[in-house]
C-alpha cells in the first residue's frame, strides 16, 4: 500500500575546518574516516533528543573510495563513531556533489516513508587522495572522441567556459574572487560559523594542535595582487589559483529527520527539503552544470528563480559562477542572494564534502533572515553534471 510522502527536515549541519591538502596542512596526518567520525559524533552530541538508535542510515559521499575513504565508509564510520550496531551505512560517489547526493538520498528515503532519521554528508582528503588518483579512464573516451581531452582536467574545463563566453574576462573572474574573500572575512568576523565549524584535535609534525579555522581564506587578496599569479592550465589563459577553489581536506554532514519525528520529539529544524535534481552538460564545460540543474529543479517544484532568496553556488571556478549569474539575469557578482557568507574560492572545496558546507551555509542564512522562504544549494560536477536542491526556511 502506497504511503503518503513525508516532509523532510534538515535538523542540523556542521563541518570540520577545511585544511590545505599538503603534508603540513591541518589534516596532513589525519585519516579521512576520523574526520567523518568527528562530524557524526558532533551531530549526535548536538541533538540529544534524537536517540542514536533512531538513526536509520548513515550515508557518506567520497570521490576517491579507497584507503581511508574506502571500505563502505558509511558503515565503517557508523561503527567507529559508536553508533548502535543496528545503524547501517553506505557510500556514494558523484565527485564534487558526493555529499549533496548523499544528503539528497537521505531526503528521498525519508520522503518515501522508509526512514525517519538519517545522517548524511561528504568527505575528501585531497592530501591523501589527489583528484583522479588510481583512476583508469577508458581509452575510448579519447580514441572515439566521446569527450574532449580537456574534460579530464578541471582547470581546462574552466578555460573552455572562458572561451565560450569571451565577455567573461579574467579581470571579472578576479573581481569575483576578491569579493568572495571579502564576504568570507565579514562572515568570519561576525562569528557566523562559530556553531557550524567543529574544532578537531589533530596530530601534526609539531605535535597535537586544534584545527578550528579554515586554512584557505586569503582576505588580503586584491585584484592587483592576483595579476601576477601563474596560469597553470593554458598559456595566455585566465584561470589561476586566485580565481579557483583550493585543494583541500575536510568533512561536512547533516542530520535529516521526518516531519513525524520532528513533531514527536519537539525538534526545531532549520529547513525543509523542497526538491532536488541532477542534469548533464558536455564534460568539457562541466562548470555549467548548475544552470540546467537549477532549471530542472525549479520546473519540478513549480518555483521560479525569483522565488529564491538565497543561492549557495559552489565556486569551483569564478568563471562558472559568472556564467550562472548571466544565465539567470542576476544583478552581477554582488547580487545579495549569491553566496552571502562567502564561497569555496575563500573556504576551499574538498570535493565531496562541499554539499554539506553549502547546506550549513544556507541554514545559517535562514537563521539570520527569518523572513526568507526559499534557497538553493547547487554544484558543478566533473565529467559534465550539475546538482541542485531547493530548501524552505523552517523558521
Amino acid at each position: 500500500m502506497a504511503k503518503q510522502q513525508q516532509e523532510v527536515y534538515l535538523v542540523d549541519a556542521c563541518r570540520t575546518a577545511f585544511g590545505k591538502a599538503r603534508p603540513d596542512g591541518f589534516f596532513g596526518l589525519t585519516r579521512a574516516d576520523d574526520m567523518v567520525v568527528k562530524i557524526i559524533r558532533s551531530l549526535v552530541h548536538r541533538n540529544p533528543d534524537v536517540d542514536p538508535a533512531l538513526i536509520d542510515d548513515n550515508i557518506w559521499g567520497a570521490t576517491t573510495q579507497n584507503g581511508d575513504q574506502g571500505l563502505t565508509l558509511g558503515r565503517t564510520s557508523a561503527i567507529l563513531a559508536g553508533l548502535p550496531a543496528s545503524v547501517p551505512g553506505y557510500s556514494v560517489d558523484r565527485m564534487c556533489a558526493g555529499g549533496m547526493t548523499a544528503i539528497n538520498a537521505g531526503v528521498a528515503t525519508i520522503a518515501m516513508g522508509m526512514a525517519d532519521a538519517i545522517i548524511a554528508g561528504g568527505v575528501e582528503h585531497m592530501g591523501h587522495h589527489p583528484m583522479g588518483q588510481g583512476a583508469d579512464p577508458n581509452p575510448r573516451f579519447i580514441s572515439e572522441k566521446l569527450v574532449d581531452p580537456s574534460a579530464l582536467n578541471m582547470g581546462m574545463t574552466a578555460e573552455n567556459i572562458h572561451d565560450m563566453y569571451p565577455e567573461l574576462t579574467r579581470k571579472m573572474a578576479d573581481e569575483y574572487a576578491v569579493y568572495c574573500q571579502q564576504k568570507a572575512k565579514a562572515a568570519l568576523d561576525a562569528g557566523h560559523f562559530d556553531d557550524i565549524l567543529i574544532p578537531m584535535t589533530v596530530w601534526s609534525s609539531e605535535g597535537w594542535k586544534v584545527a578550528d579555522t579554515d586554512e584557505q581564506p586569503r582576505p588580503e587578496a586584491t585584484v592587483e595582487s592576483m595579476k601576477g599569479l601563474r596560469l597553470p592550465f593554458r598559456k595566455g589563459g585566465r584561470v589561476t589559483a586566485g580565481n579557483s577553489s583550493g585543494l583541500n581536506d575536510g568533512a561536512a554532514g547533516a542530520l535529516l529527520c521526518s516531519g513525524k519525528l520532528v513533531k514527536k520529539l519537539g525538534l526545531e529544524p532549520k529547513m525543509k527539503a523542497t526538491g532536488f535534481a541532477y542534469a548533464g552538460v558536455a564534460p568539457e564545460v562541466m562548470g555549467l552544470g548548475p544552470i540546467p540543474a537549477t532549471e530542472k529543479v525549479l520546473k519540478r517544484t513549480g518555483l521560479k528563480f525569483d522565488d529564491l532568496d538565497f543561492i549557495e553556488l559552489n565556486e569551483a571556478f569564478a568563471v562558472q559562477c559568472l556564467a550562472y549569474i548571466d544565465a539567470f539575469k542576476m544583478e552581477g557578482y554582488k547580487d545579495k542572494r549569491l553566496n552571502q557568507l562567502g564561497g569555496a574560492i575563500a573556504f576551499g572545496h574538498p570535493l565531496a564534502s562541499s554539499g554539506g558546507r553549502l547546506v550549513a551555509h544556507l541554514a545559517k542564512l535562514f537563521e539570520l533572515h527569518p523572513e526568507a522562504k526559499y534557497g538553493i544549494t547547487t554544484l558543478c560536477v566533473g565529467l559534465g553534471m550539475g546538482a541542485a536542491t531547493i530548501w524552505e526556511n523552517a523558521k
